[in-house]
């Protein structure tokens, strides 16, 4: 399995970014898919996570309400979501993919590069 991150970015405080992932390879051992974000000098924190057939969602306290995360199965693909942006989400965004959701990064085998998102204050 594959992941490939795409649509980081510089934004304003305030503003919006998308973050999309697209998932190749033996998608069928695919059931959750998760967004997890590095801050520098930070520990890598999850941010969101999906099932697979979209009926159950997890986000993290700090994105709630501001972040959403979407999976589009017909093009194997996973997207987050991000409004009111502040300088505290600036990091390194990471998508991965696991059998089943969890908020927890060791649960997840399958990771794509990274896209950094930058929020100037």
């Amino acid at each position: 399995v594959q992941l490939q991150a795409s649509g980081g970015g510089l934004v304003q405080t305030g503003g919006s970014l998308r973050v999309s992932c697209a998932v190749s390879g033996r998608t069928s051992s695919i059931n959750a898919m998760g967004w997890f974000r590095q801050a520098p000098g930070k520990e890598c924190e999850f941010v969101a996570a999906i099932l697979g057939n979209a009926r159950s969602t997890a986000y993290a306290n700090a994105v709630k309400g501001r972040f959403t995360i979407s999976t589009d199965n017909a093009k194997n693909t996973f997207s987050l979501q991000m409004n009111s942006l502040t300088p505290e989400d600036t990091a390194v965004y990471y998508c991965a993919a696991s059998n089943d959701m969890s908020t927890a990064k060791d649960k997840y085998p399958y990771w794509g590069q990274g896209t950094l998102v930058t929020v100037s204050s």
